[in-house]
């Protein structure tokens, strides 16, 4: 009977411990570079999710612990060297990330790949990641950009524009989505005067603004980045009085967009990922009592990204990340109970009791094809300087 008590305490012991350690998650985004404004909320919603986990107390794996990184969003050997570190020092379970489609790629093939590490990208949103070798290891809650310039084609056109000019920034992000764009408007009968790359950081775009300007167009498209290159685009067309009305896809829309040229571009409109869908209702009360905006681009998707891991691990019972990378598709979609956000706990009785689940989350989501979103996108448009929302697509 001793042996007996002295058994089962060990193994409660044993339980408790395996209960108490760190379960590592990184978060890589550009806390530097031209989305700093943006990915500081995209962090505070993958964290949101691991603080929910945490608190529900029926994650049974451990106690998640985020570890945030700097991808730079546009330097890939900074980044590489960022996410090494993630998996040599810290010891992640996974990662969160990364932000831009260039350095998302480097690290997927120099990091993640080698490593067998899981990636489950909020933004990345380049059509050739959608092909890239990946081993099963890498999943993104943001729809590819071949979707996105569907969208911005059918804004346009919705519009009545009838001709464009495009500009984007020179990487894998500015040249899969300028593609996607002039693919898709033409297709739909538009007609599309000039494409032209502008690099990141420079002190003057007149130049490449002269280019599109003697091109032409109803509307200049600025394939960029809100706190870079795309910023500086449209400041040199407002000086040289080139465009007025300006499209603006998701690396354009952020706060620092209207703070820094408030009601100049009142008129000018874009697209980003968004819902109007329960979930998204939910996440930002949850949101809001975290003090974040849930509206900020990319913030409900950085919550679904890690909701994703979590229950993926719980559904495998481990946190290696070659157990449960084949479960993120089983958790994301059909057959289950739907799971929304502030709805973790649940999920993870469910999961316990041998239940399966059907992960909604805040941007409804459903991976298709090589682990990516479907997608539902948000139209907004600058009014009085700000940004509203017109409606969902």
């Amino acid at each position: 009977m001793k042996k007996l008590l002295l058994t089962t305490a060990l193994a409660g012991f044993a339980a408790g411990a395996a209960q108490a350690q760190d379960v590592p998650v990184g978060i890589i985004l550009g806390f530097t570079g031209p989305l700093e404004t943006i990915t500081p909320t995209m962090a505070d919603g993958a964290e949101l999710a691991l603080s929910e986990a945490n608190e529900s107390g029926n994650f049974s794996l451990g106690t998640l612990t985020p570890v945030r990184a700097d991808s730079t969003c546009i330097d890939s050997g900074a980044a590489v060297a960022a996410a090494e570190r993630l998996v040599t020092s810290d010891g992640v379970a996974g990662i969160i990330g990364a932000d831009c489609s260039g350095v998302t790629g480097a690290i997927l093939q120099n990091v993640a790949r080698p490593n067998g590490v899981v990636m489950i990208s909020p933004s990345a949103t380049s059509p050739a990641l959608s092909t890239a070798e990946d081993d099963g290891m890498f999943f993104r809650t943001s729809p590819s950009d071949a979707r996105g310039g569907e969208i911005a084609a059918e804004v346009l056109r919705d519009r009545g524009v009838e001709t464009v000019a495009i500009t984007y920034t020179n990487n894998d992000y500015g040249a899969g989505l300028a593609e996607s764009i002039r693919a898709a408007f033409e297709e739909q009968g538009g007609t599309v005067t000039l494409v032209a790359s502008h690099e990141e950081d420079k002190g003057d775009y007149t130049a490449e603004v002269g280019a599109l300007s003697s091109a032409g167009g109803d509307v200049l498209v600025v394939v960029g980045y809100v706190d870079g290159g795309g910023a500086g685009i449209i400041r040199s067309a407002l000086d040289l009085g080139a465009f007025e009305t300006f499209y603006l896809p998701d690396g354009m829309i952020g706060d620092s967009l209207t703070e820094t040229f408030g009601d100049e571009i009142d008129g000018s409109y874009g697209a980003l990922p968004g819902t109007d869908s329960e979930g998204a209702s939910q996440f930002a009360e949850m949101a809001s009592a975290a003090g974040f905006d849930a509206t900020s681009a990319y913030a409900g998707e950085s919550y679904d990204a890690a909701a994703l891991m979590i229950l993926a691990m719980a559904q495998a019972g481990s946190t290696a990340p070659a157990d449960y990378a084949e479960h993120i598709m089983s958790v994301a979609n059909e057959p289950g109970e739907q799971i929304y956000p502030g709805q973790l706990g649940r999920a993870l009785e469910i999961i316990a009791e041998g239940g399966e689940v059907d992960y909604v989350g805040a941007t409804a989501v459903t991976l298709i094809g090589p682990g990516e979103s479907a997608g539902s996108y948000r139209e907004v448009v600058v009014e009085g300087g700000a940004l509203e929302t017109v409606q969902y697509r």
